[in-house]
């Protein structure tokens, strides 16, 4: 049989009209879902998501240089669908995930080992149709000469979510590192259909703790884009502010935590000191060190009061002046240097081929930025340069988030002097039968949320998807030639989220 041509997205898409949150949304036929596949591998677009609702499996796609996103469906017959991961790998993991949770088989999927699914589940529906998920795992085999074996977690020291990692190692030399992930799983999508707005909103803030303004956010838009619910201006001014001062947060709390496996403690020390400093801003300004339930669909919680702003202001200043003096202490020391540069390098085509954002993509020259490639309110309207490396190792990704403080700082600085007086909420509209899609760029990268709607039944369809799930796997390539020593090092400077992946 002969192969069928890559497809592009942007030949579907000619003629057709986006729907109001920017995607494109249209069924295909198996040819042109193994196409699309195909598409993605030559690089012609990016695979953003792969998931299931009801009888149908949806597949997000985008191209970055021309704004393009879009959601294609094709039908589950008989429990299969054609696999995208024979064609394009990064599917492989998501394909494992939909097997798991909802029972679904990519027909030719080569890989049976179970994924989110440890086989130590209660029974249930979708077990009656396939084998249950072995409570052994076998790793992929590694061979060669004086090889051996080093077991790491899931249990770590210190404050940690739990995740595997199999280290195959020559010496101190990484030929593979090969994960498992999934011990934190909570069946996040599950709890959430049937919810309310409002209780489905509570849920998506929890996803990922570190980043919970991102995820609320993503959670309102979409709600906000099916509904056509408009939010004030000082709501989606004040949201901004508050996505800022986390990400702001996050970067410094990375920075350090780097140094610290550096065995620079000292700088690690100054830089909880400084977030610490952050988050309890954050606390006064808008009554919660996270920010945690202050982002809701139709607005913001919580009002942030002049004095309050003019502290924040007051607080900009002196964050950056003590984060330069940290990052030239680093910039100085080339024995700390040593361990980051050229360490755990990413190449872009790899990065490419998995769409990877965050600090991980861009530094590797994956520009790509959601409040800059898919504006959305305010960042419309703001000036900003994503920051961009191309080197791929663990100094470039610490340079990136240098470059990500400032860059917060300064927006936050363009927003506060935005800020007029006005209402924080909108009524919300009548409910109806509805579907959206969001994207806000979190300080990991792209969070990506679907929703369907139903006037009786609040949400009926959820999808979430997190940036680390397609960080994770590069950070297996990262290690591989680096000493076993250097993977805290690699690991820190991913900073993947364990709960934002075992949804």
């Amino acid at each position: 049989m002969k192969r069928p041509a890559p497809l592009a997205l942007k030949a579907l898409t000619a003629g057709r009209k986006p729907g109001a949150d920017g995607f494109f949304r249209f069924d295909v036929n198996e040819r042109d879902w193994i196409c699309l596949a195909l598409g993605c591998a030559q690089g012609l677009q990016d695979l953003l998501a792969l998931w299931t609702e009801g009888n149908v499996v949806c597949m997000g796609l985008c191209v970055i240089p021309d704004g393009l996103r879009a959601i294609v469906s094709h039908p589950i017959k008989k429990g299969q669908y054609p696999s995208v991961g024979l064609n394009h790998p990064p599917a492989l993991r998501l394909e494992r995930t939909i097997r798991d949770l909802k029972g679904p088989e990519a027909a030719g999927h080569t890989d049976p080992r179970g994924w989110i699914d440890h086989g130590t589940w209660p029974a249930r529906k979708i077990d009656q149709k396939r084998p249950r998920a072995a409570s052994t795992y076998t790793f992929l085999p590694v061979e060669g000469e004086g090889l051996h074996q080093i077991p790491v977690g899931p249990v770590h020291a210190g404050i940690i979510e739990p995740g595997h990692f199999r280290f195959t190692a020559n010496g101190e030399a990484v030929a593979r590192l090969e994960e498992r992930l999934g011990y934190v799983h909570r069946g996040a999508e599950d709890l959430i259909r049937g919810r309310t707005i409002a209780d489905a909103a509570a849920l998506a803030a929890r996803i990922s703790g570190d980043n919970t303004v991102a995820w609320s956010w993503a959670f309102a838009r979409a709600v906000e884009v099916a509904l056509g619910w408009k939010v004030p201006r000082r709501a989606v001014l004040l949201r901004a502010i508050m996505a800022e001062v986390e990400r702001l947060a996050n970067h410094i709390g990375d920075f350090g935590a780097v140094c610290n496996d550096a065995s620079v403690i000292v700088i690690q020390a100054q830089c909880m000191l400084l977030r610490e400093t952050i988050l309890q801003q954050a606390a006064q300004c808008f009554g919660h060190r996270l920010m945690m339930d202050r982002v809701i669909p139709g607005g913001v919680a919580v009002d942030l009061t002049a004095e309050a702003a003019g502290s924040l202001a007051a607080l900009l200043s002196r964050v950056i002046g003590d984060f330069d003096r940290i990052v030239a202490v680093y910039d100085e020391a080339p024995s700390l240097q040593d361990r980051t540069a050229t360490t755990g390098i990413v190449k872009p085509e790899l990065v490419a081929r998995f769409a990877a954002g965050g600090p991980v993509g861009r530094a590797s020259g994956r520009a790509c930025d959601t409040r800059v490639v898919y504006p959305y309110a305010p960042y419309d309207e703001l000036v900003l340069t994503p920051a961009l490396r191309h080197e791929g190792d663990v100094n470039a990704r610490l340079w990136i988030r240098v470059d990500e403080v400032h860059s917060s700082v300064d927006l936050i600085r363009q927003l506060l002097a935005r800020l007029e007086p006005g209402p924080l909420v909108a009524a919300a509209p009548r409910a109806r039968q509805a579907q959206a899609c969001a994207m806000v760029e979190s300080f990991r990268g792209d969070v990506f949320v679907s929703v369907t709607l139903a006037e009786a039944h609040g949400v009926v369809e959820i999808h979430l998807r997190d940036p680390s799930v397609f960080q994770w796997p590069l950070l297996e390539a990262a290690i591989e030639g680096n000493i076993v020593a250097d993977f805290p090092l690699c690991n820190k400077s991913f900073n993947c989220s364990y709960a934002g992946h075992d949804l």
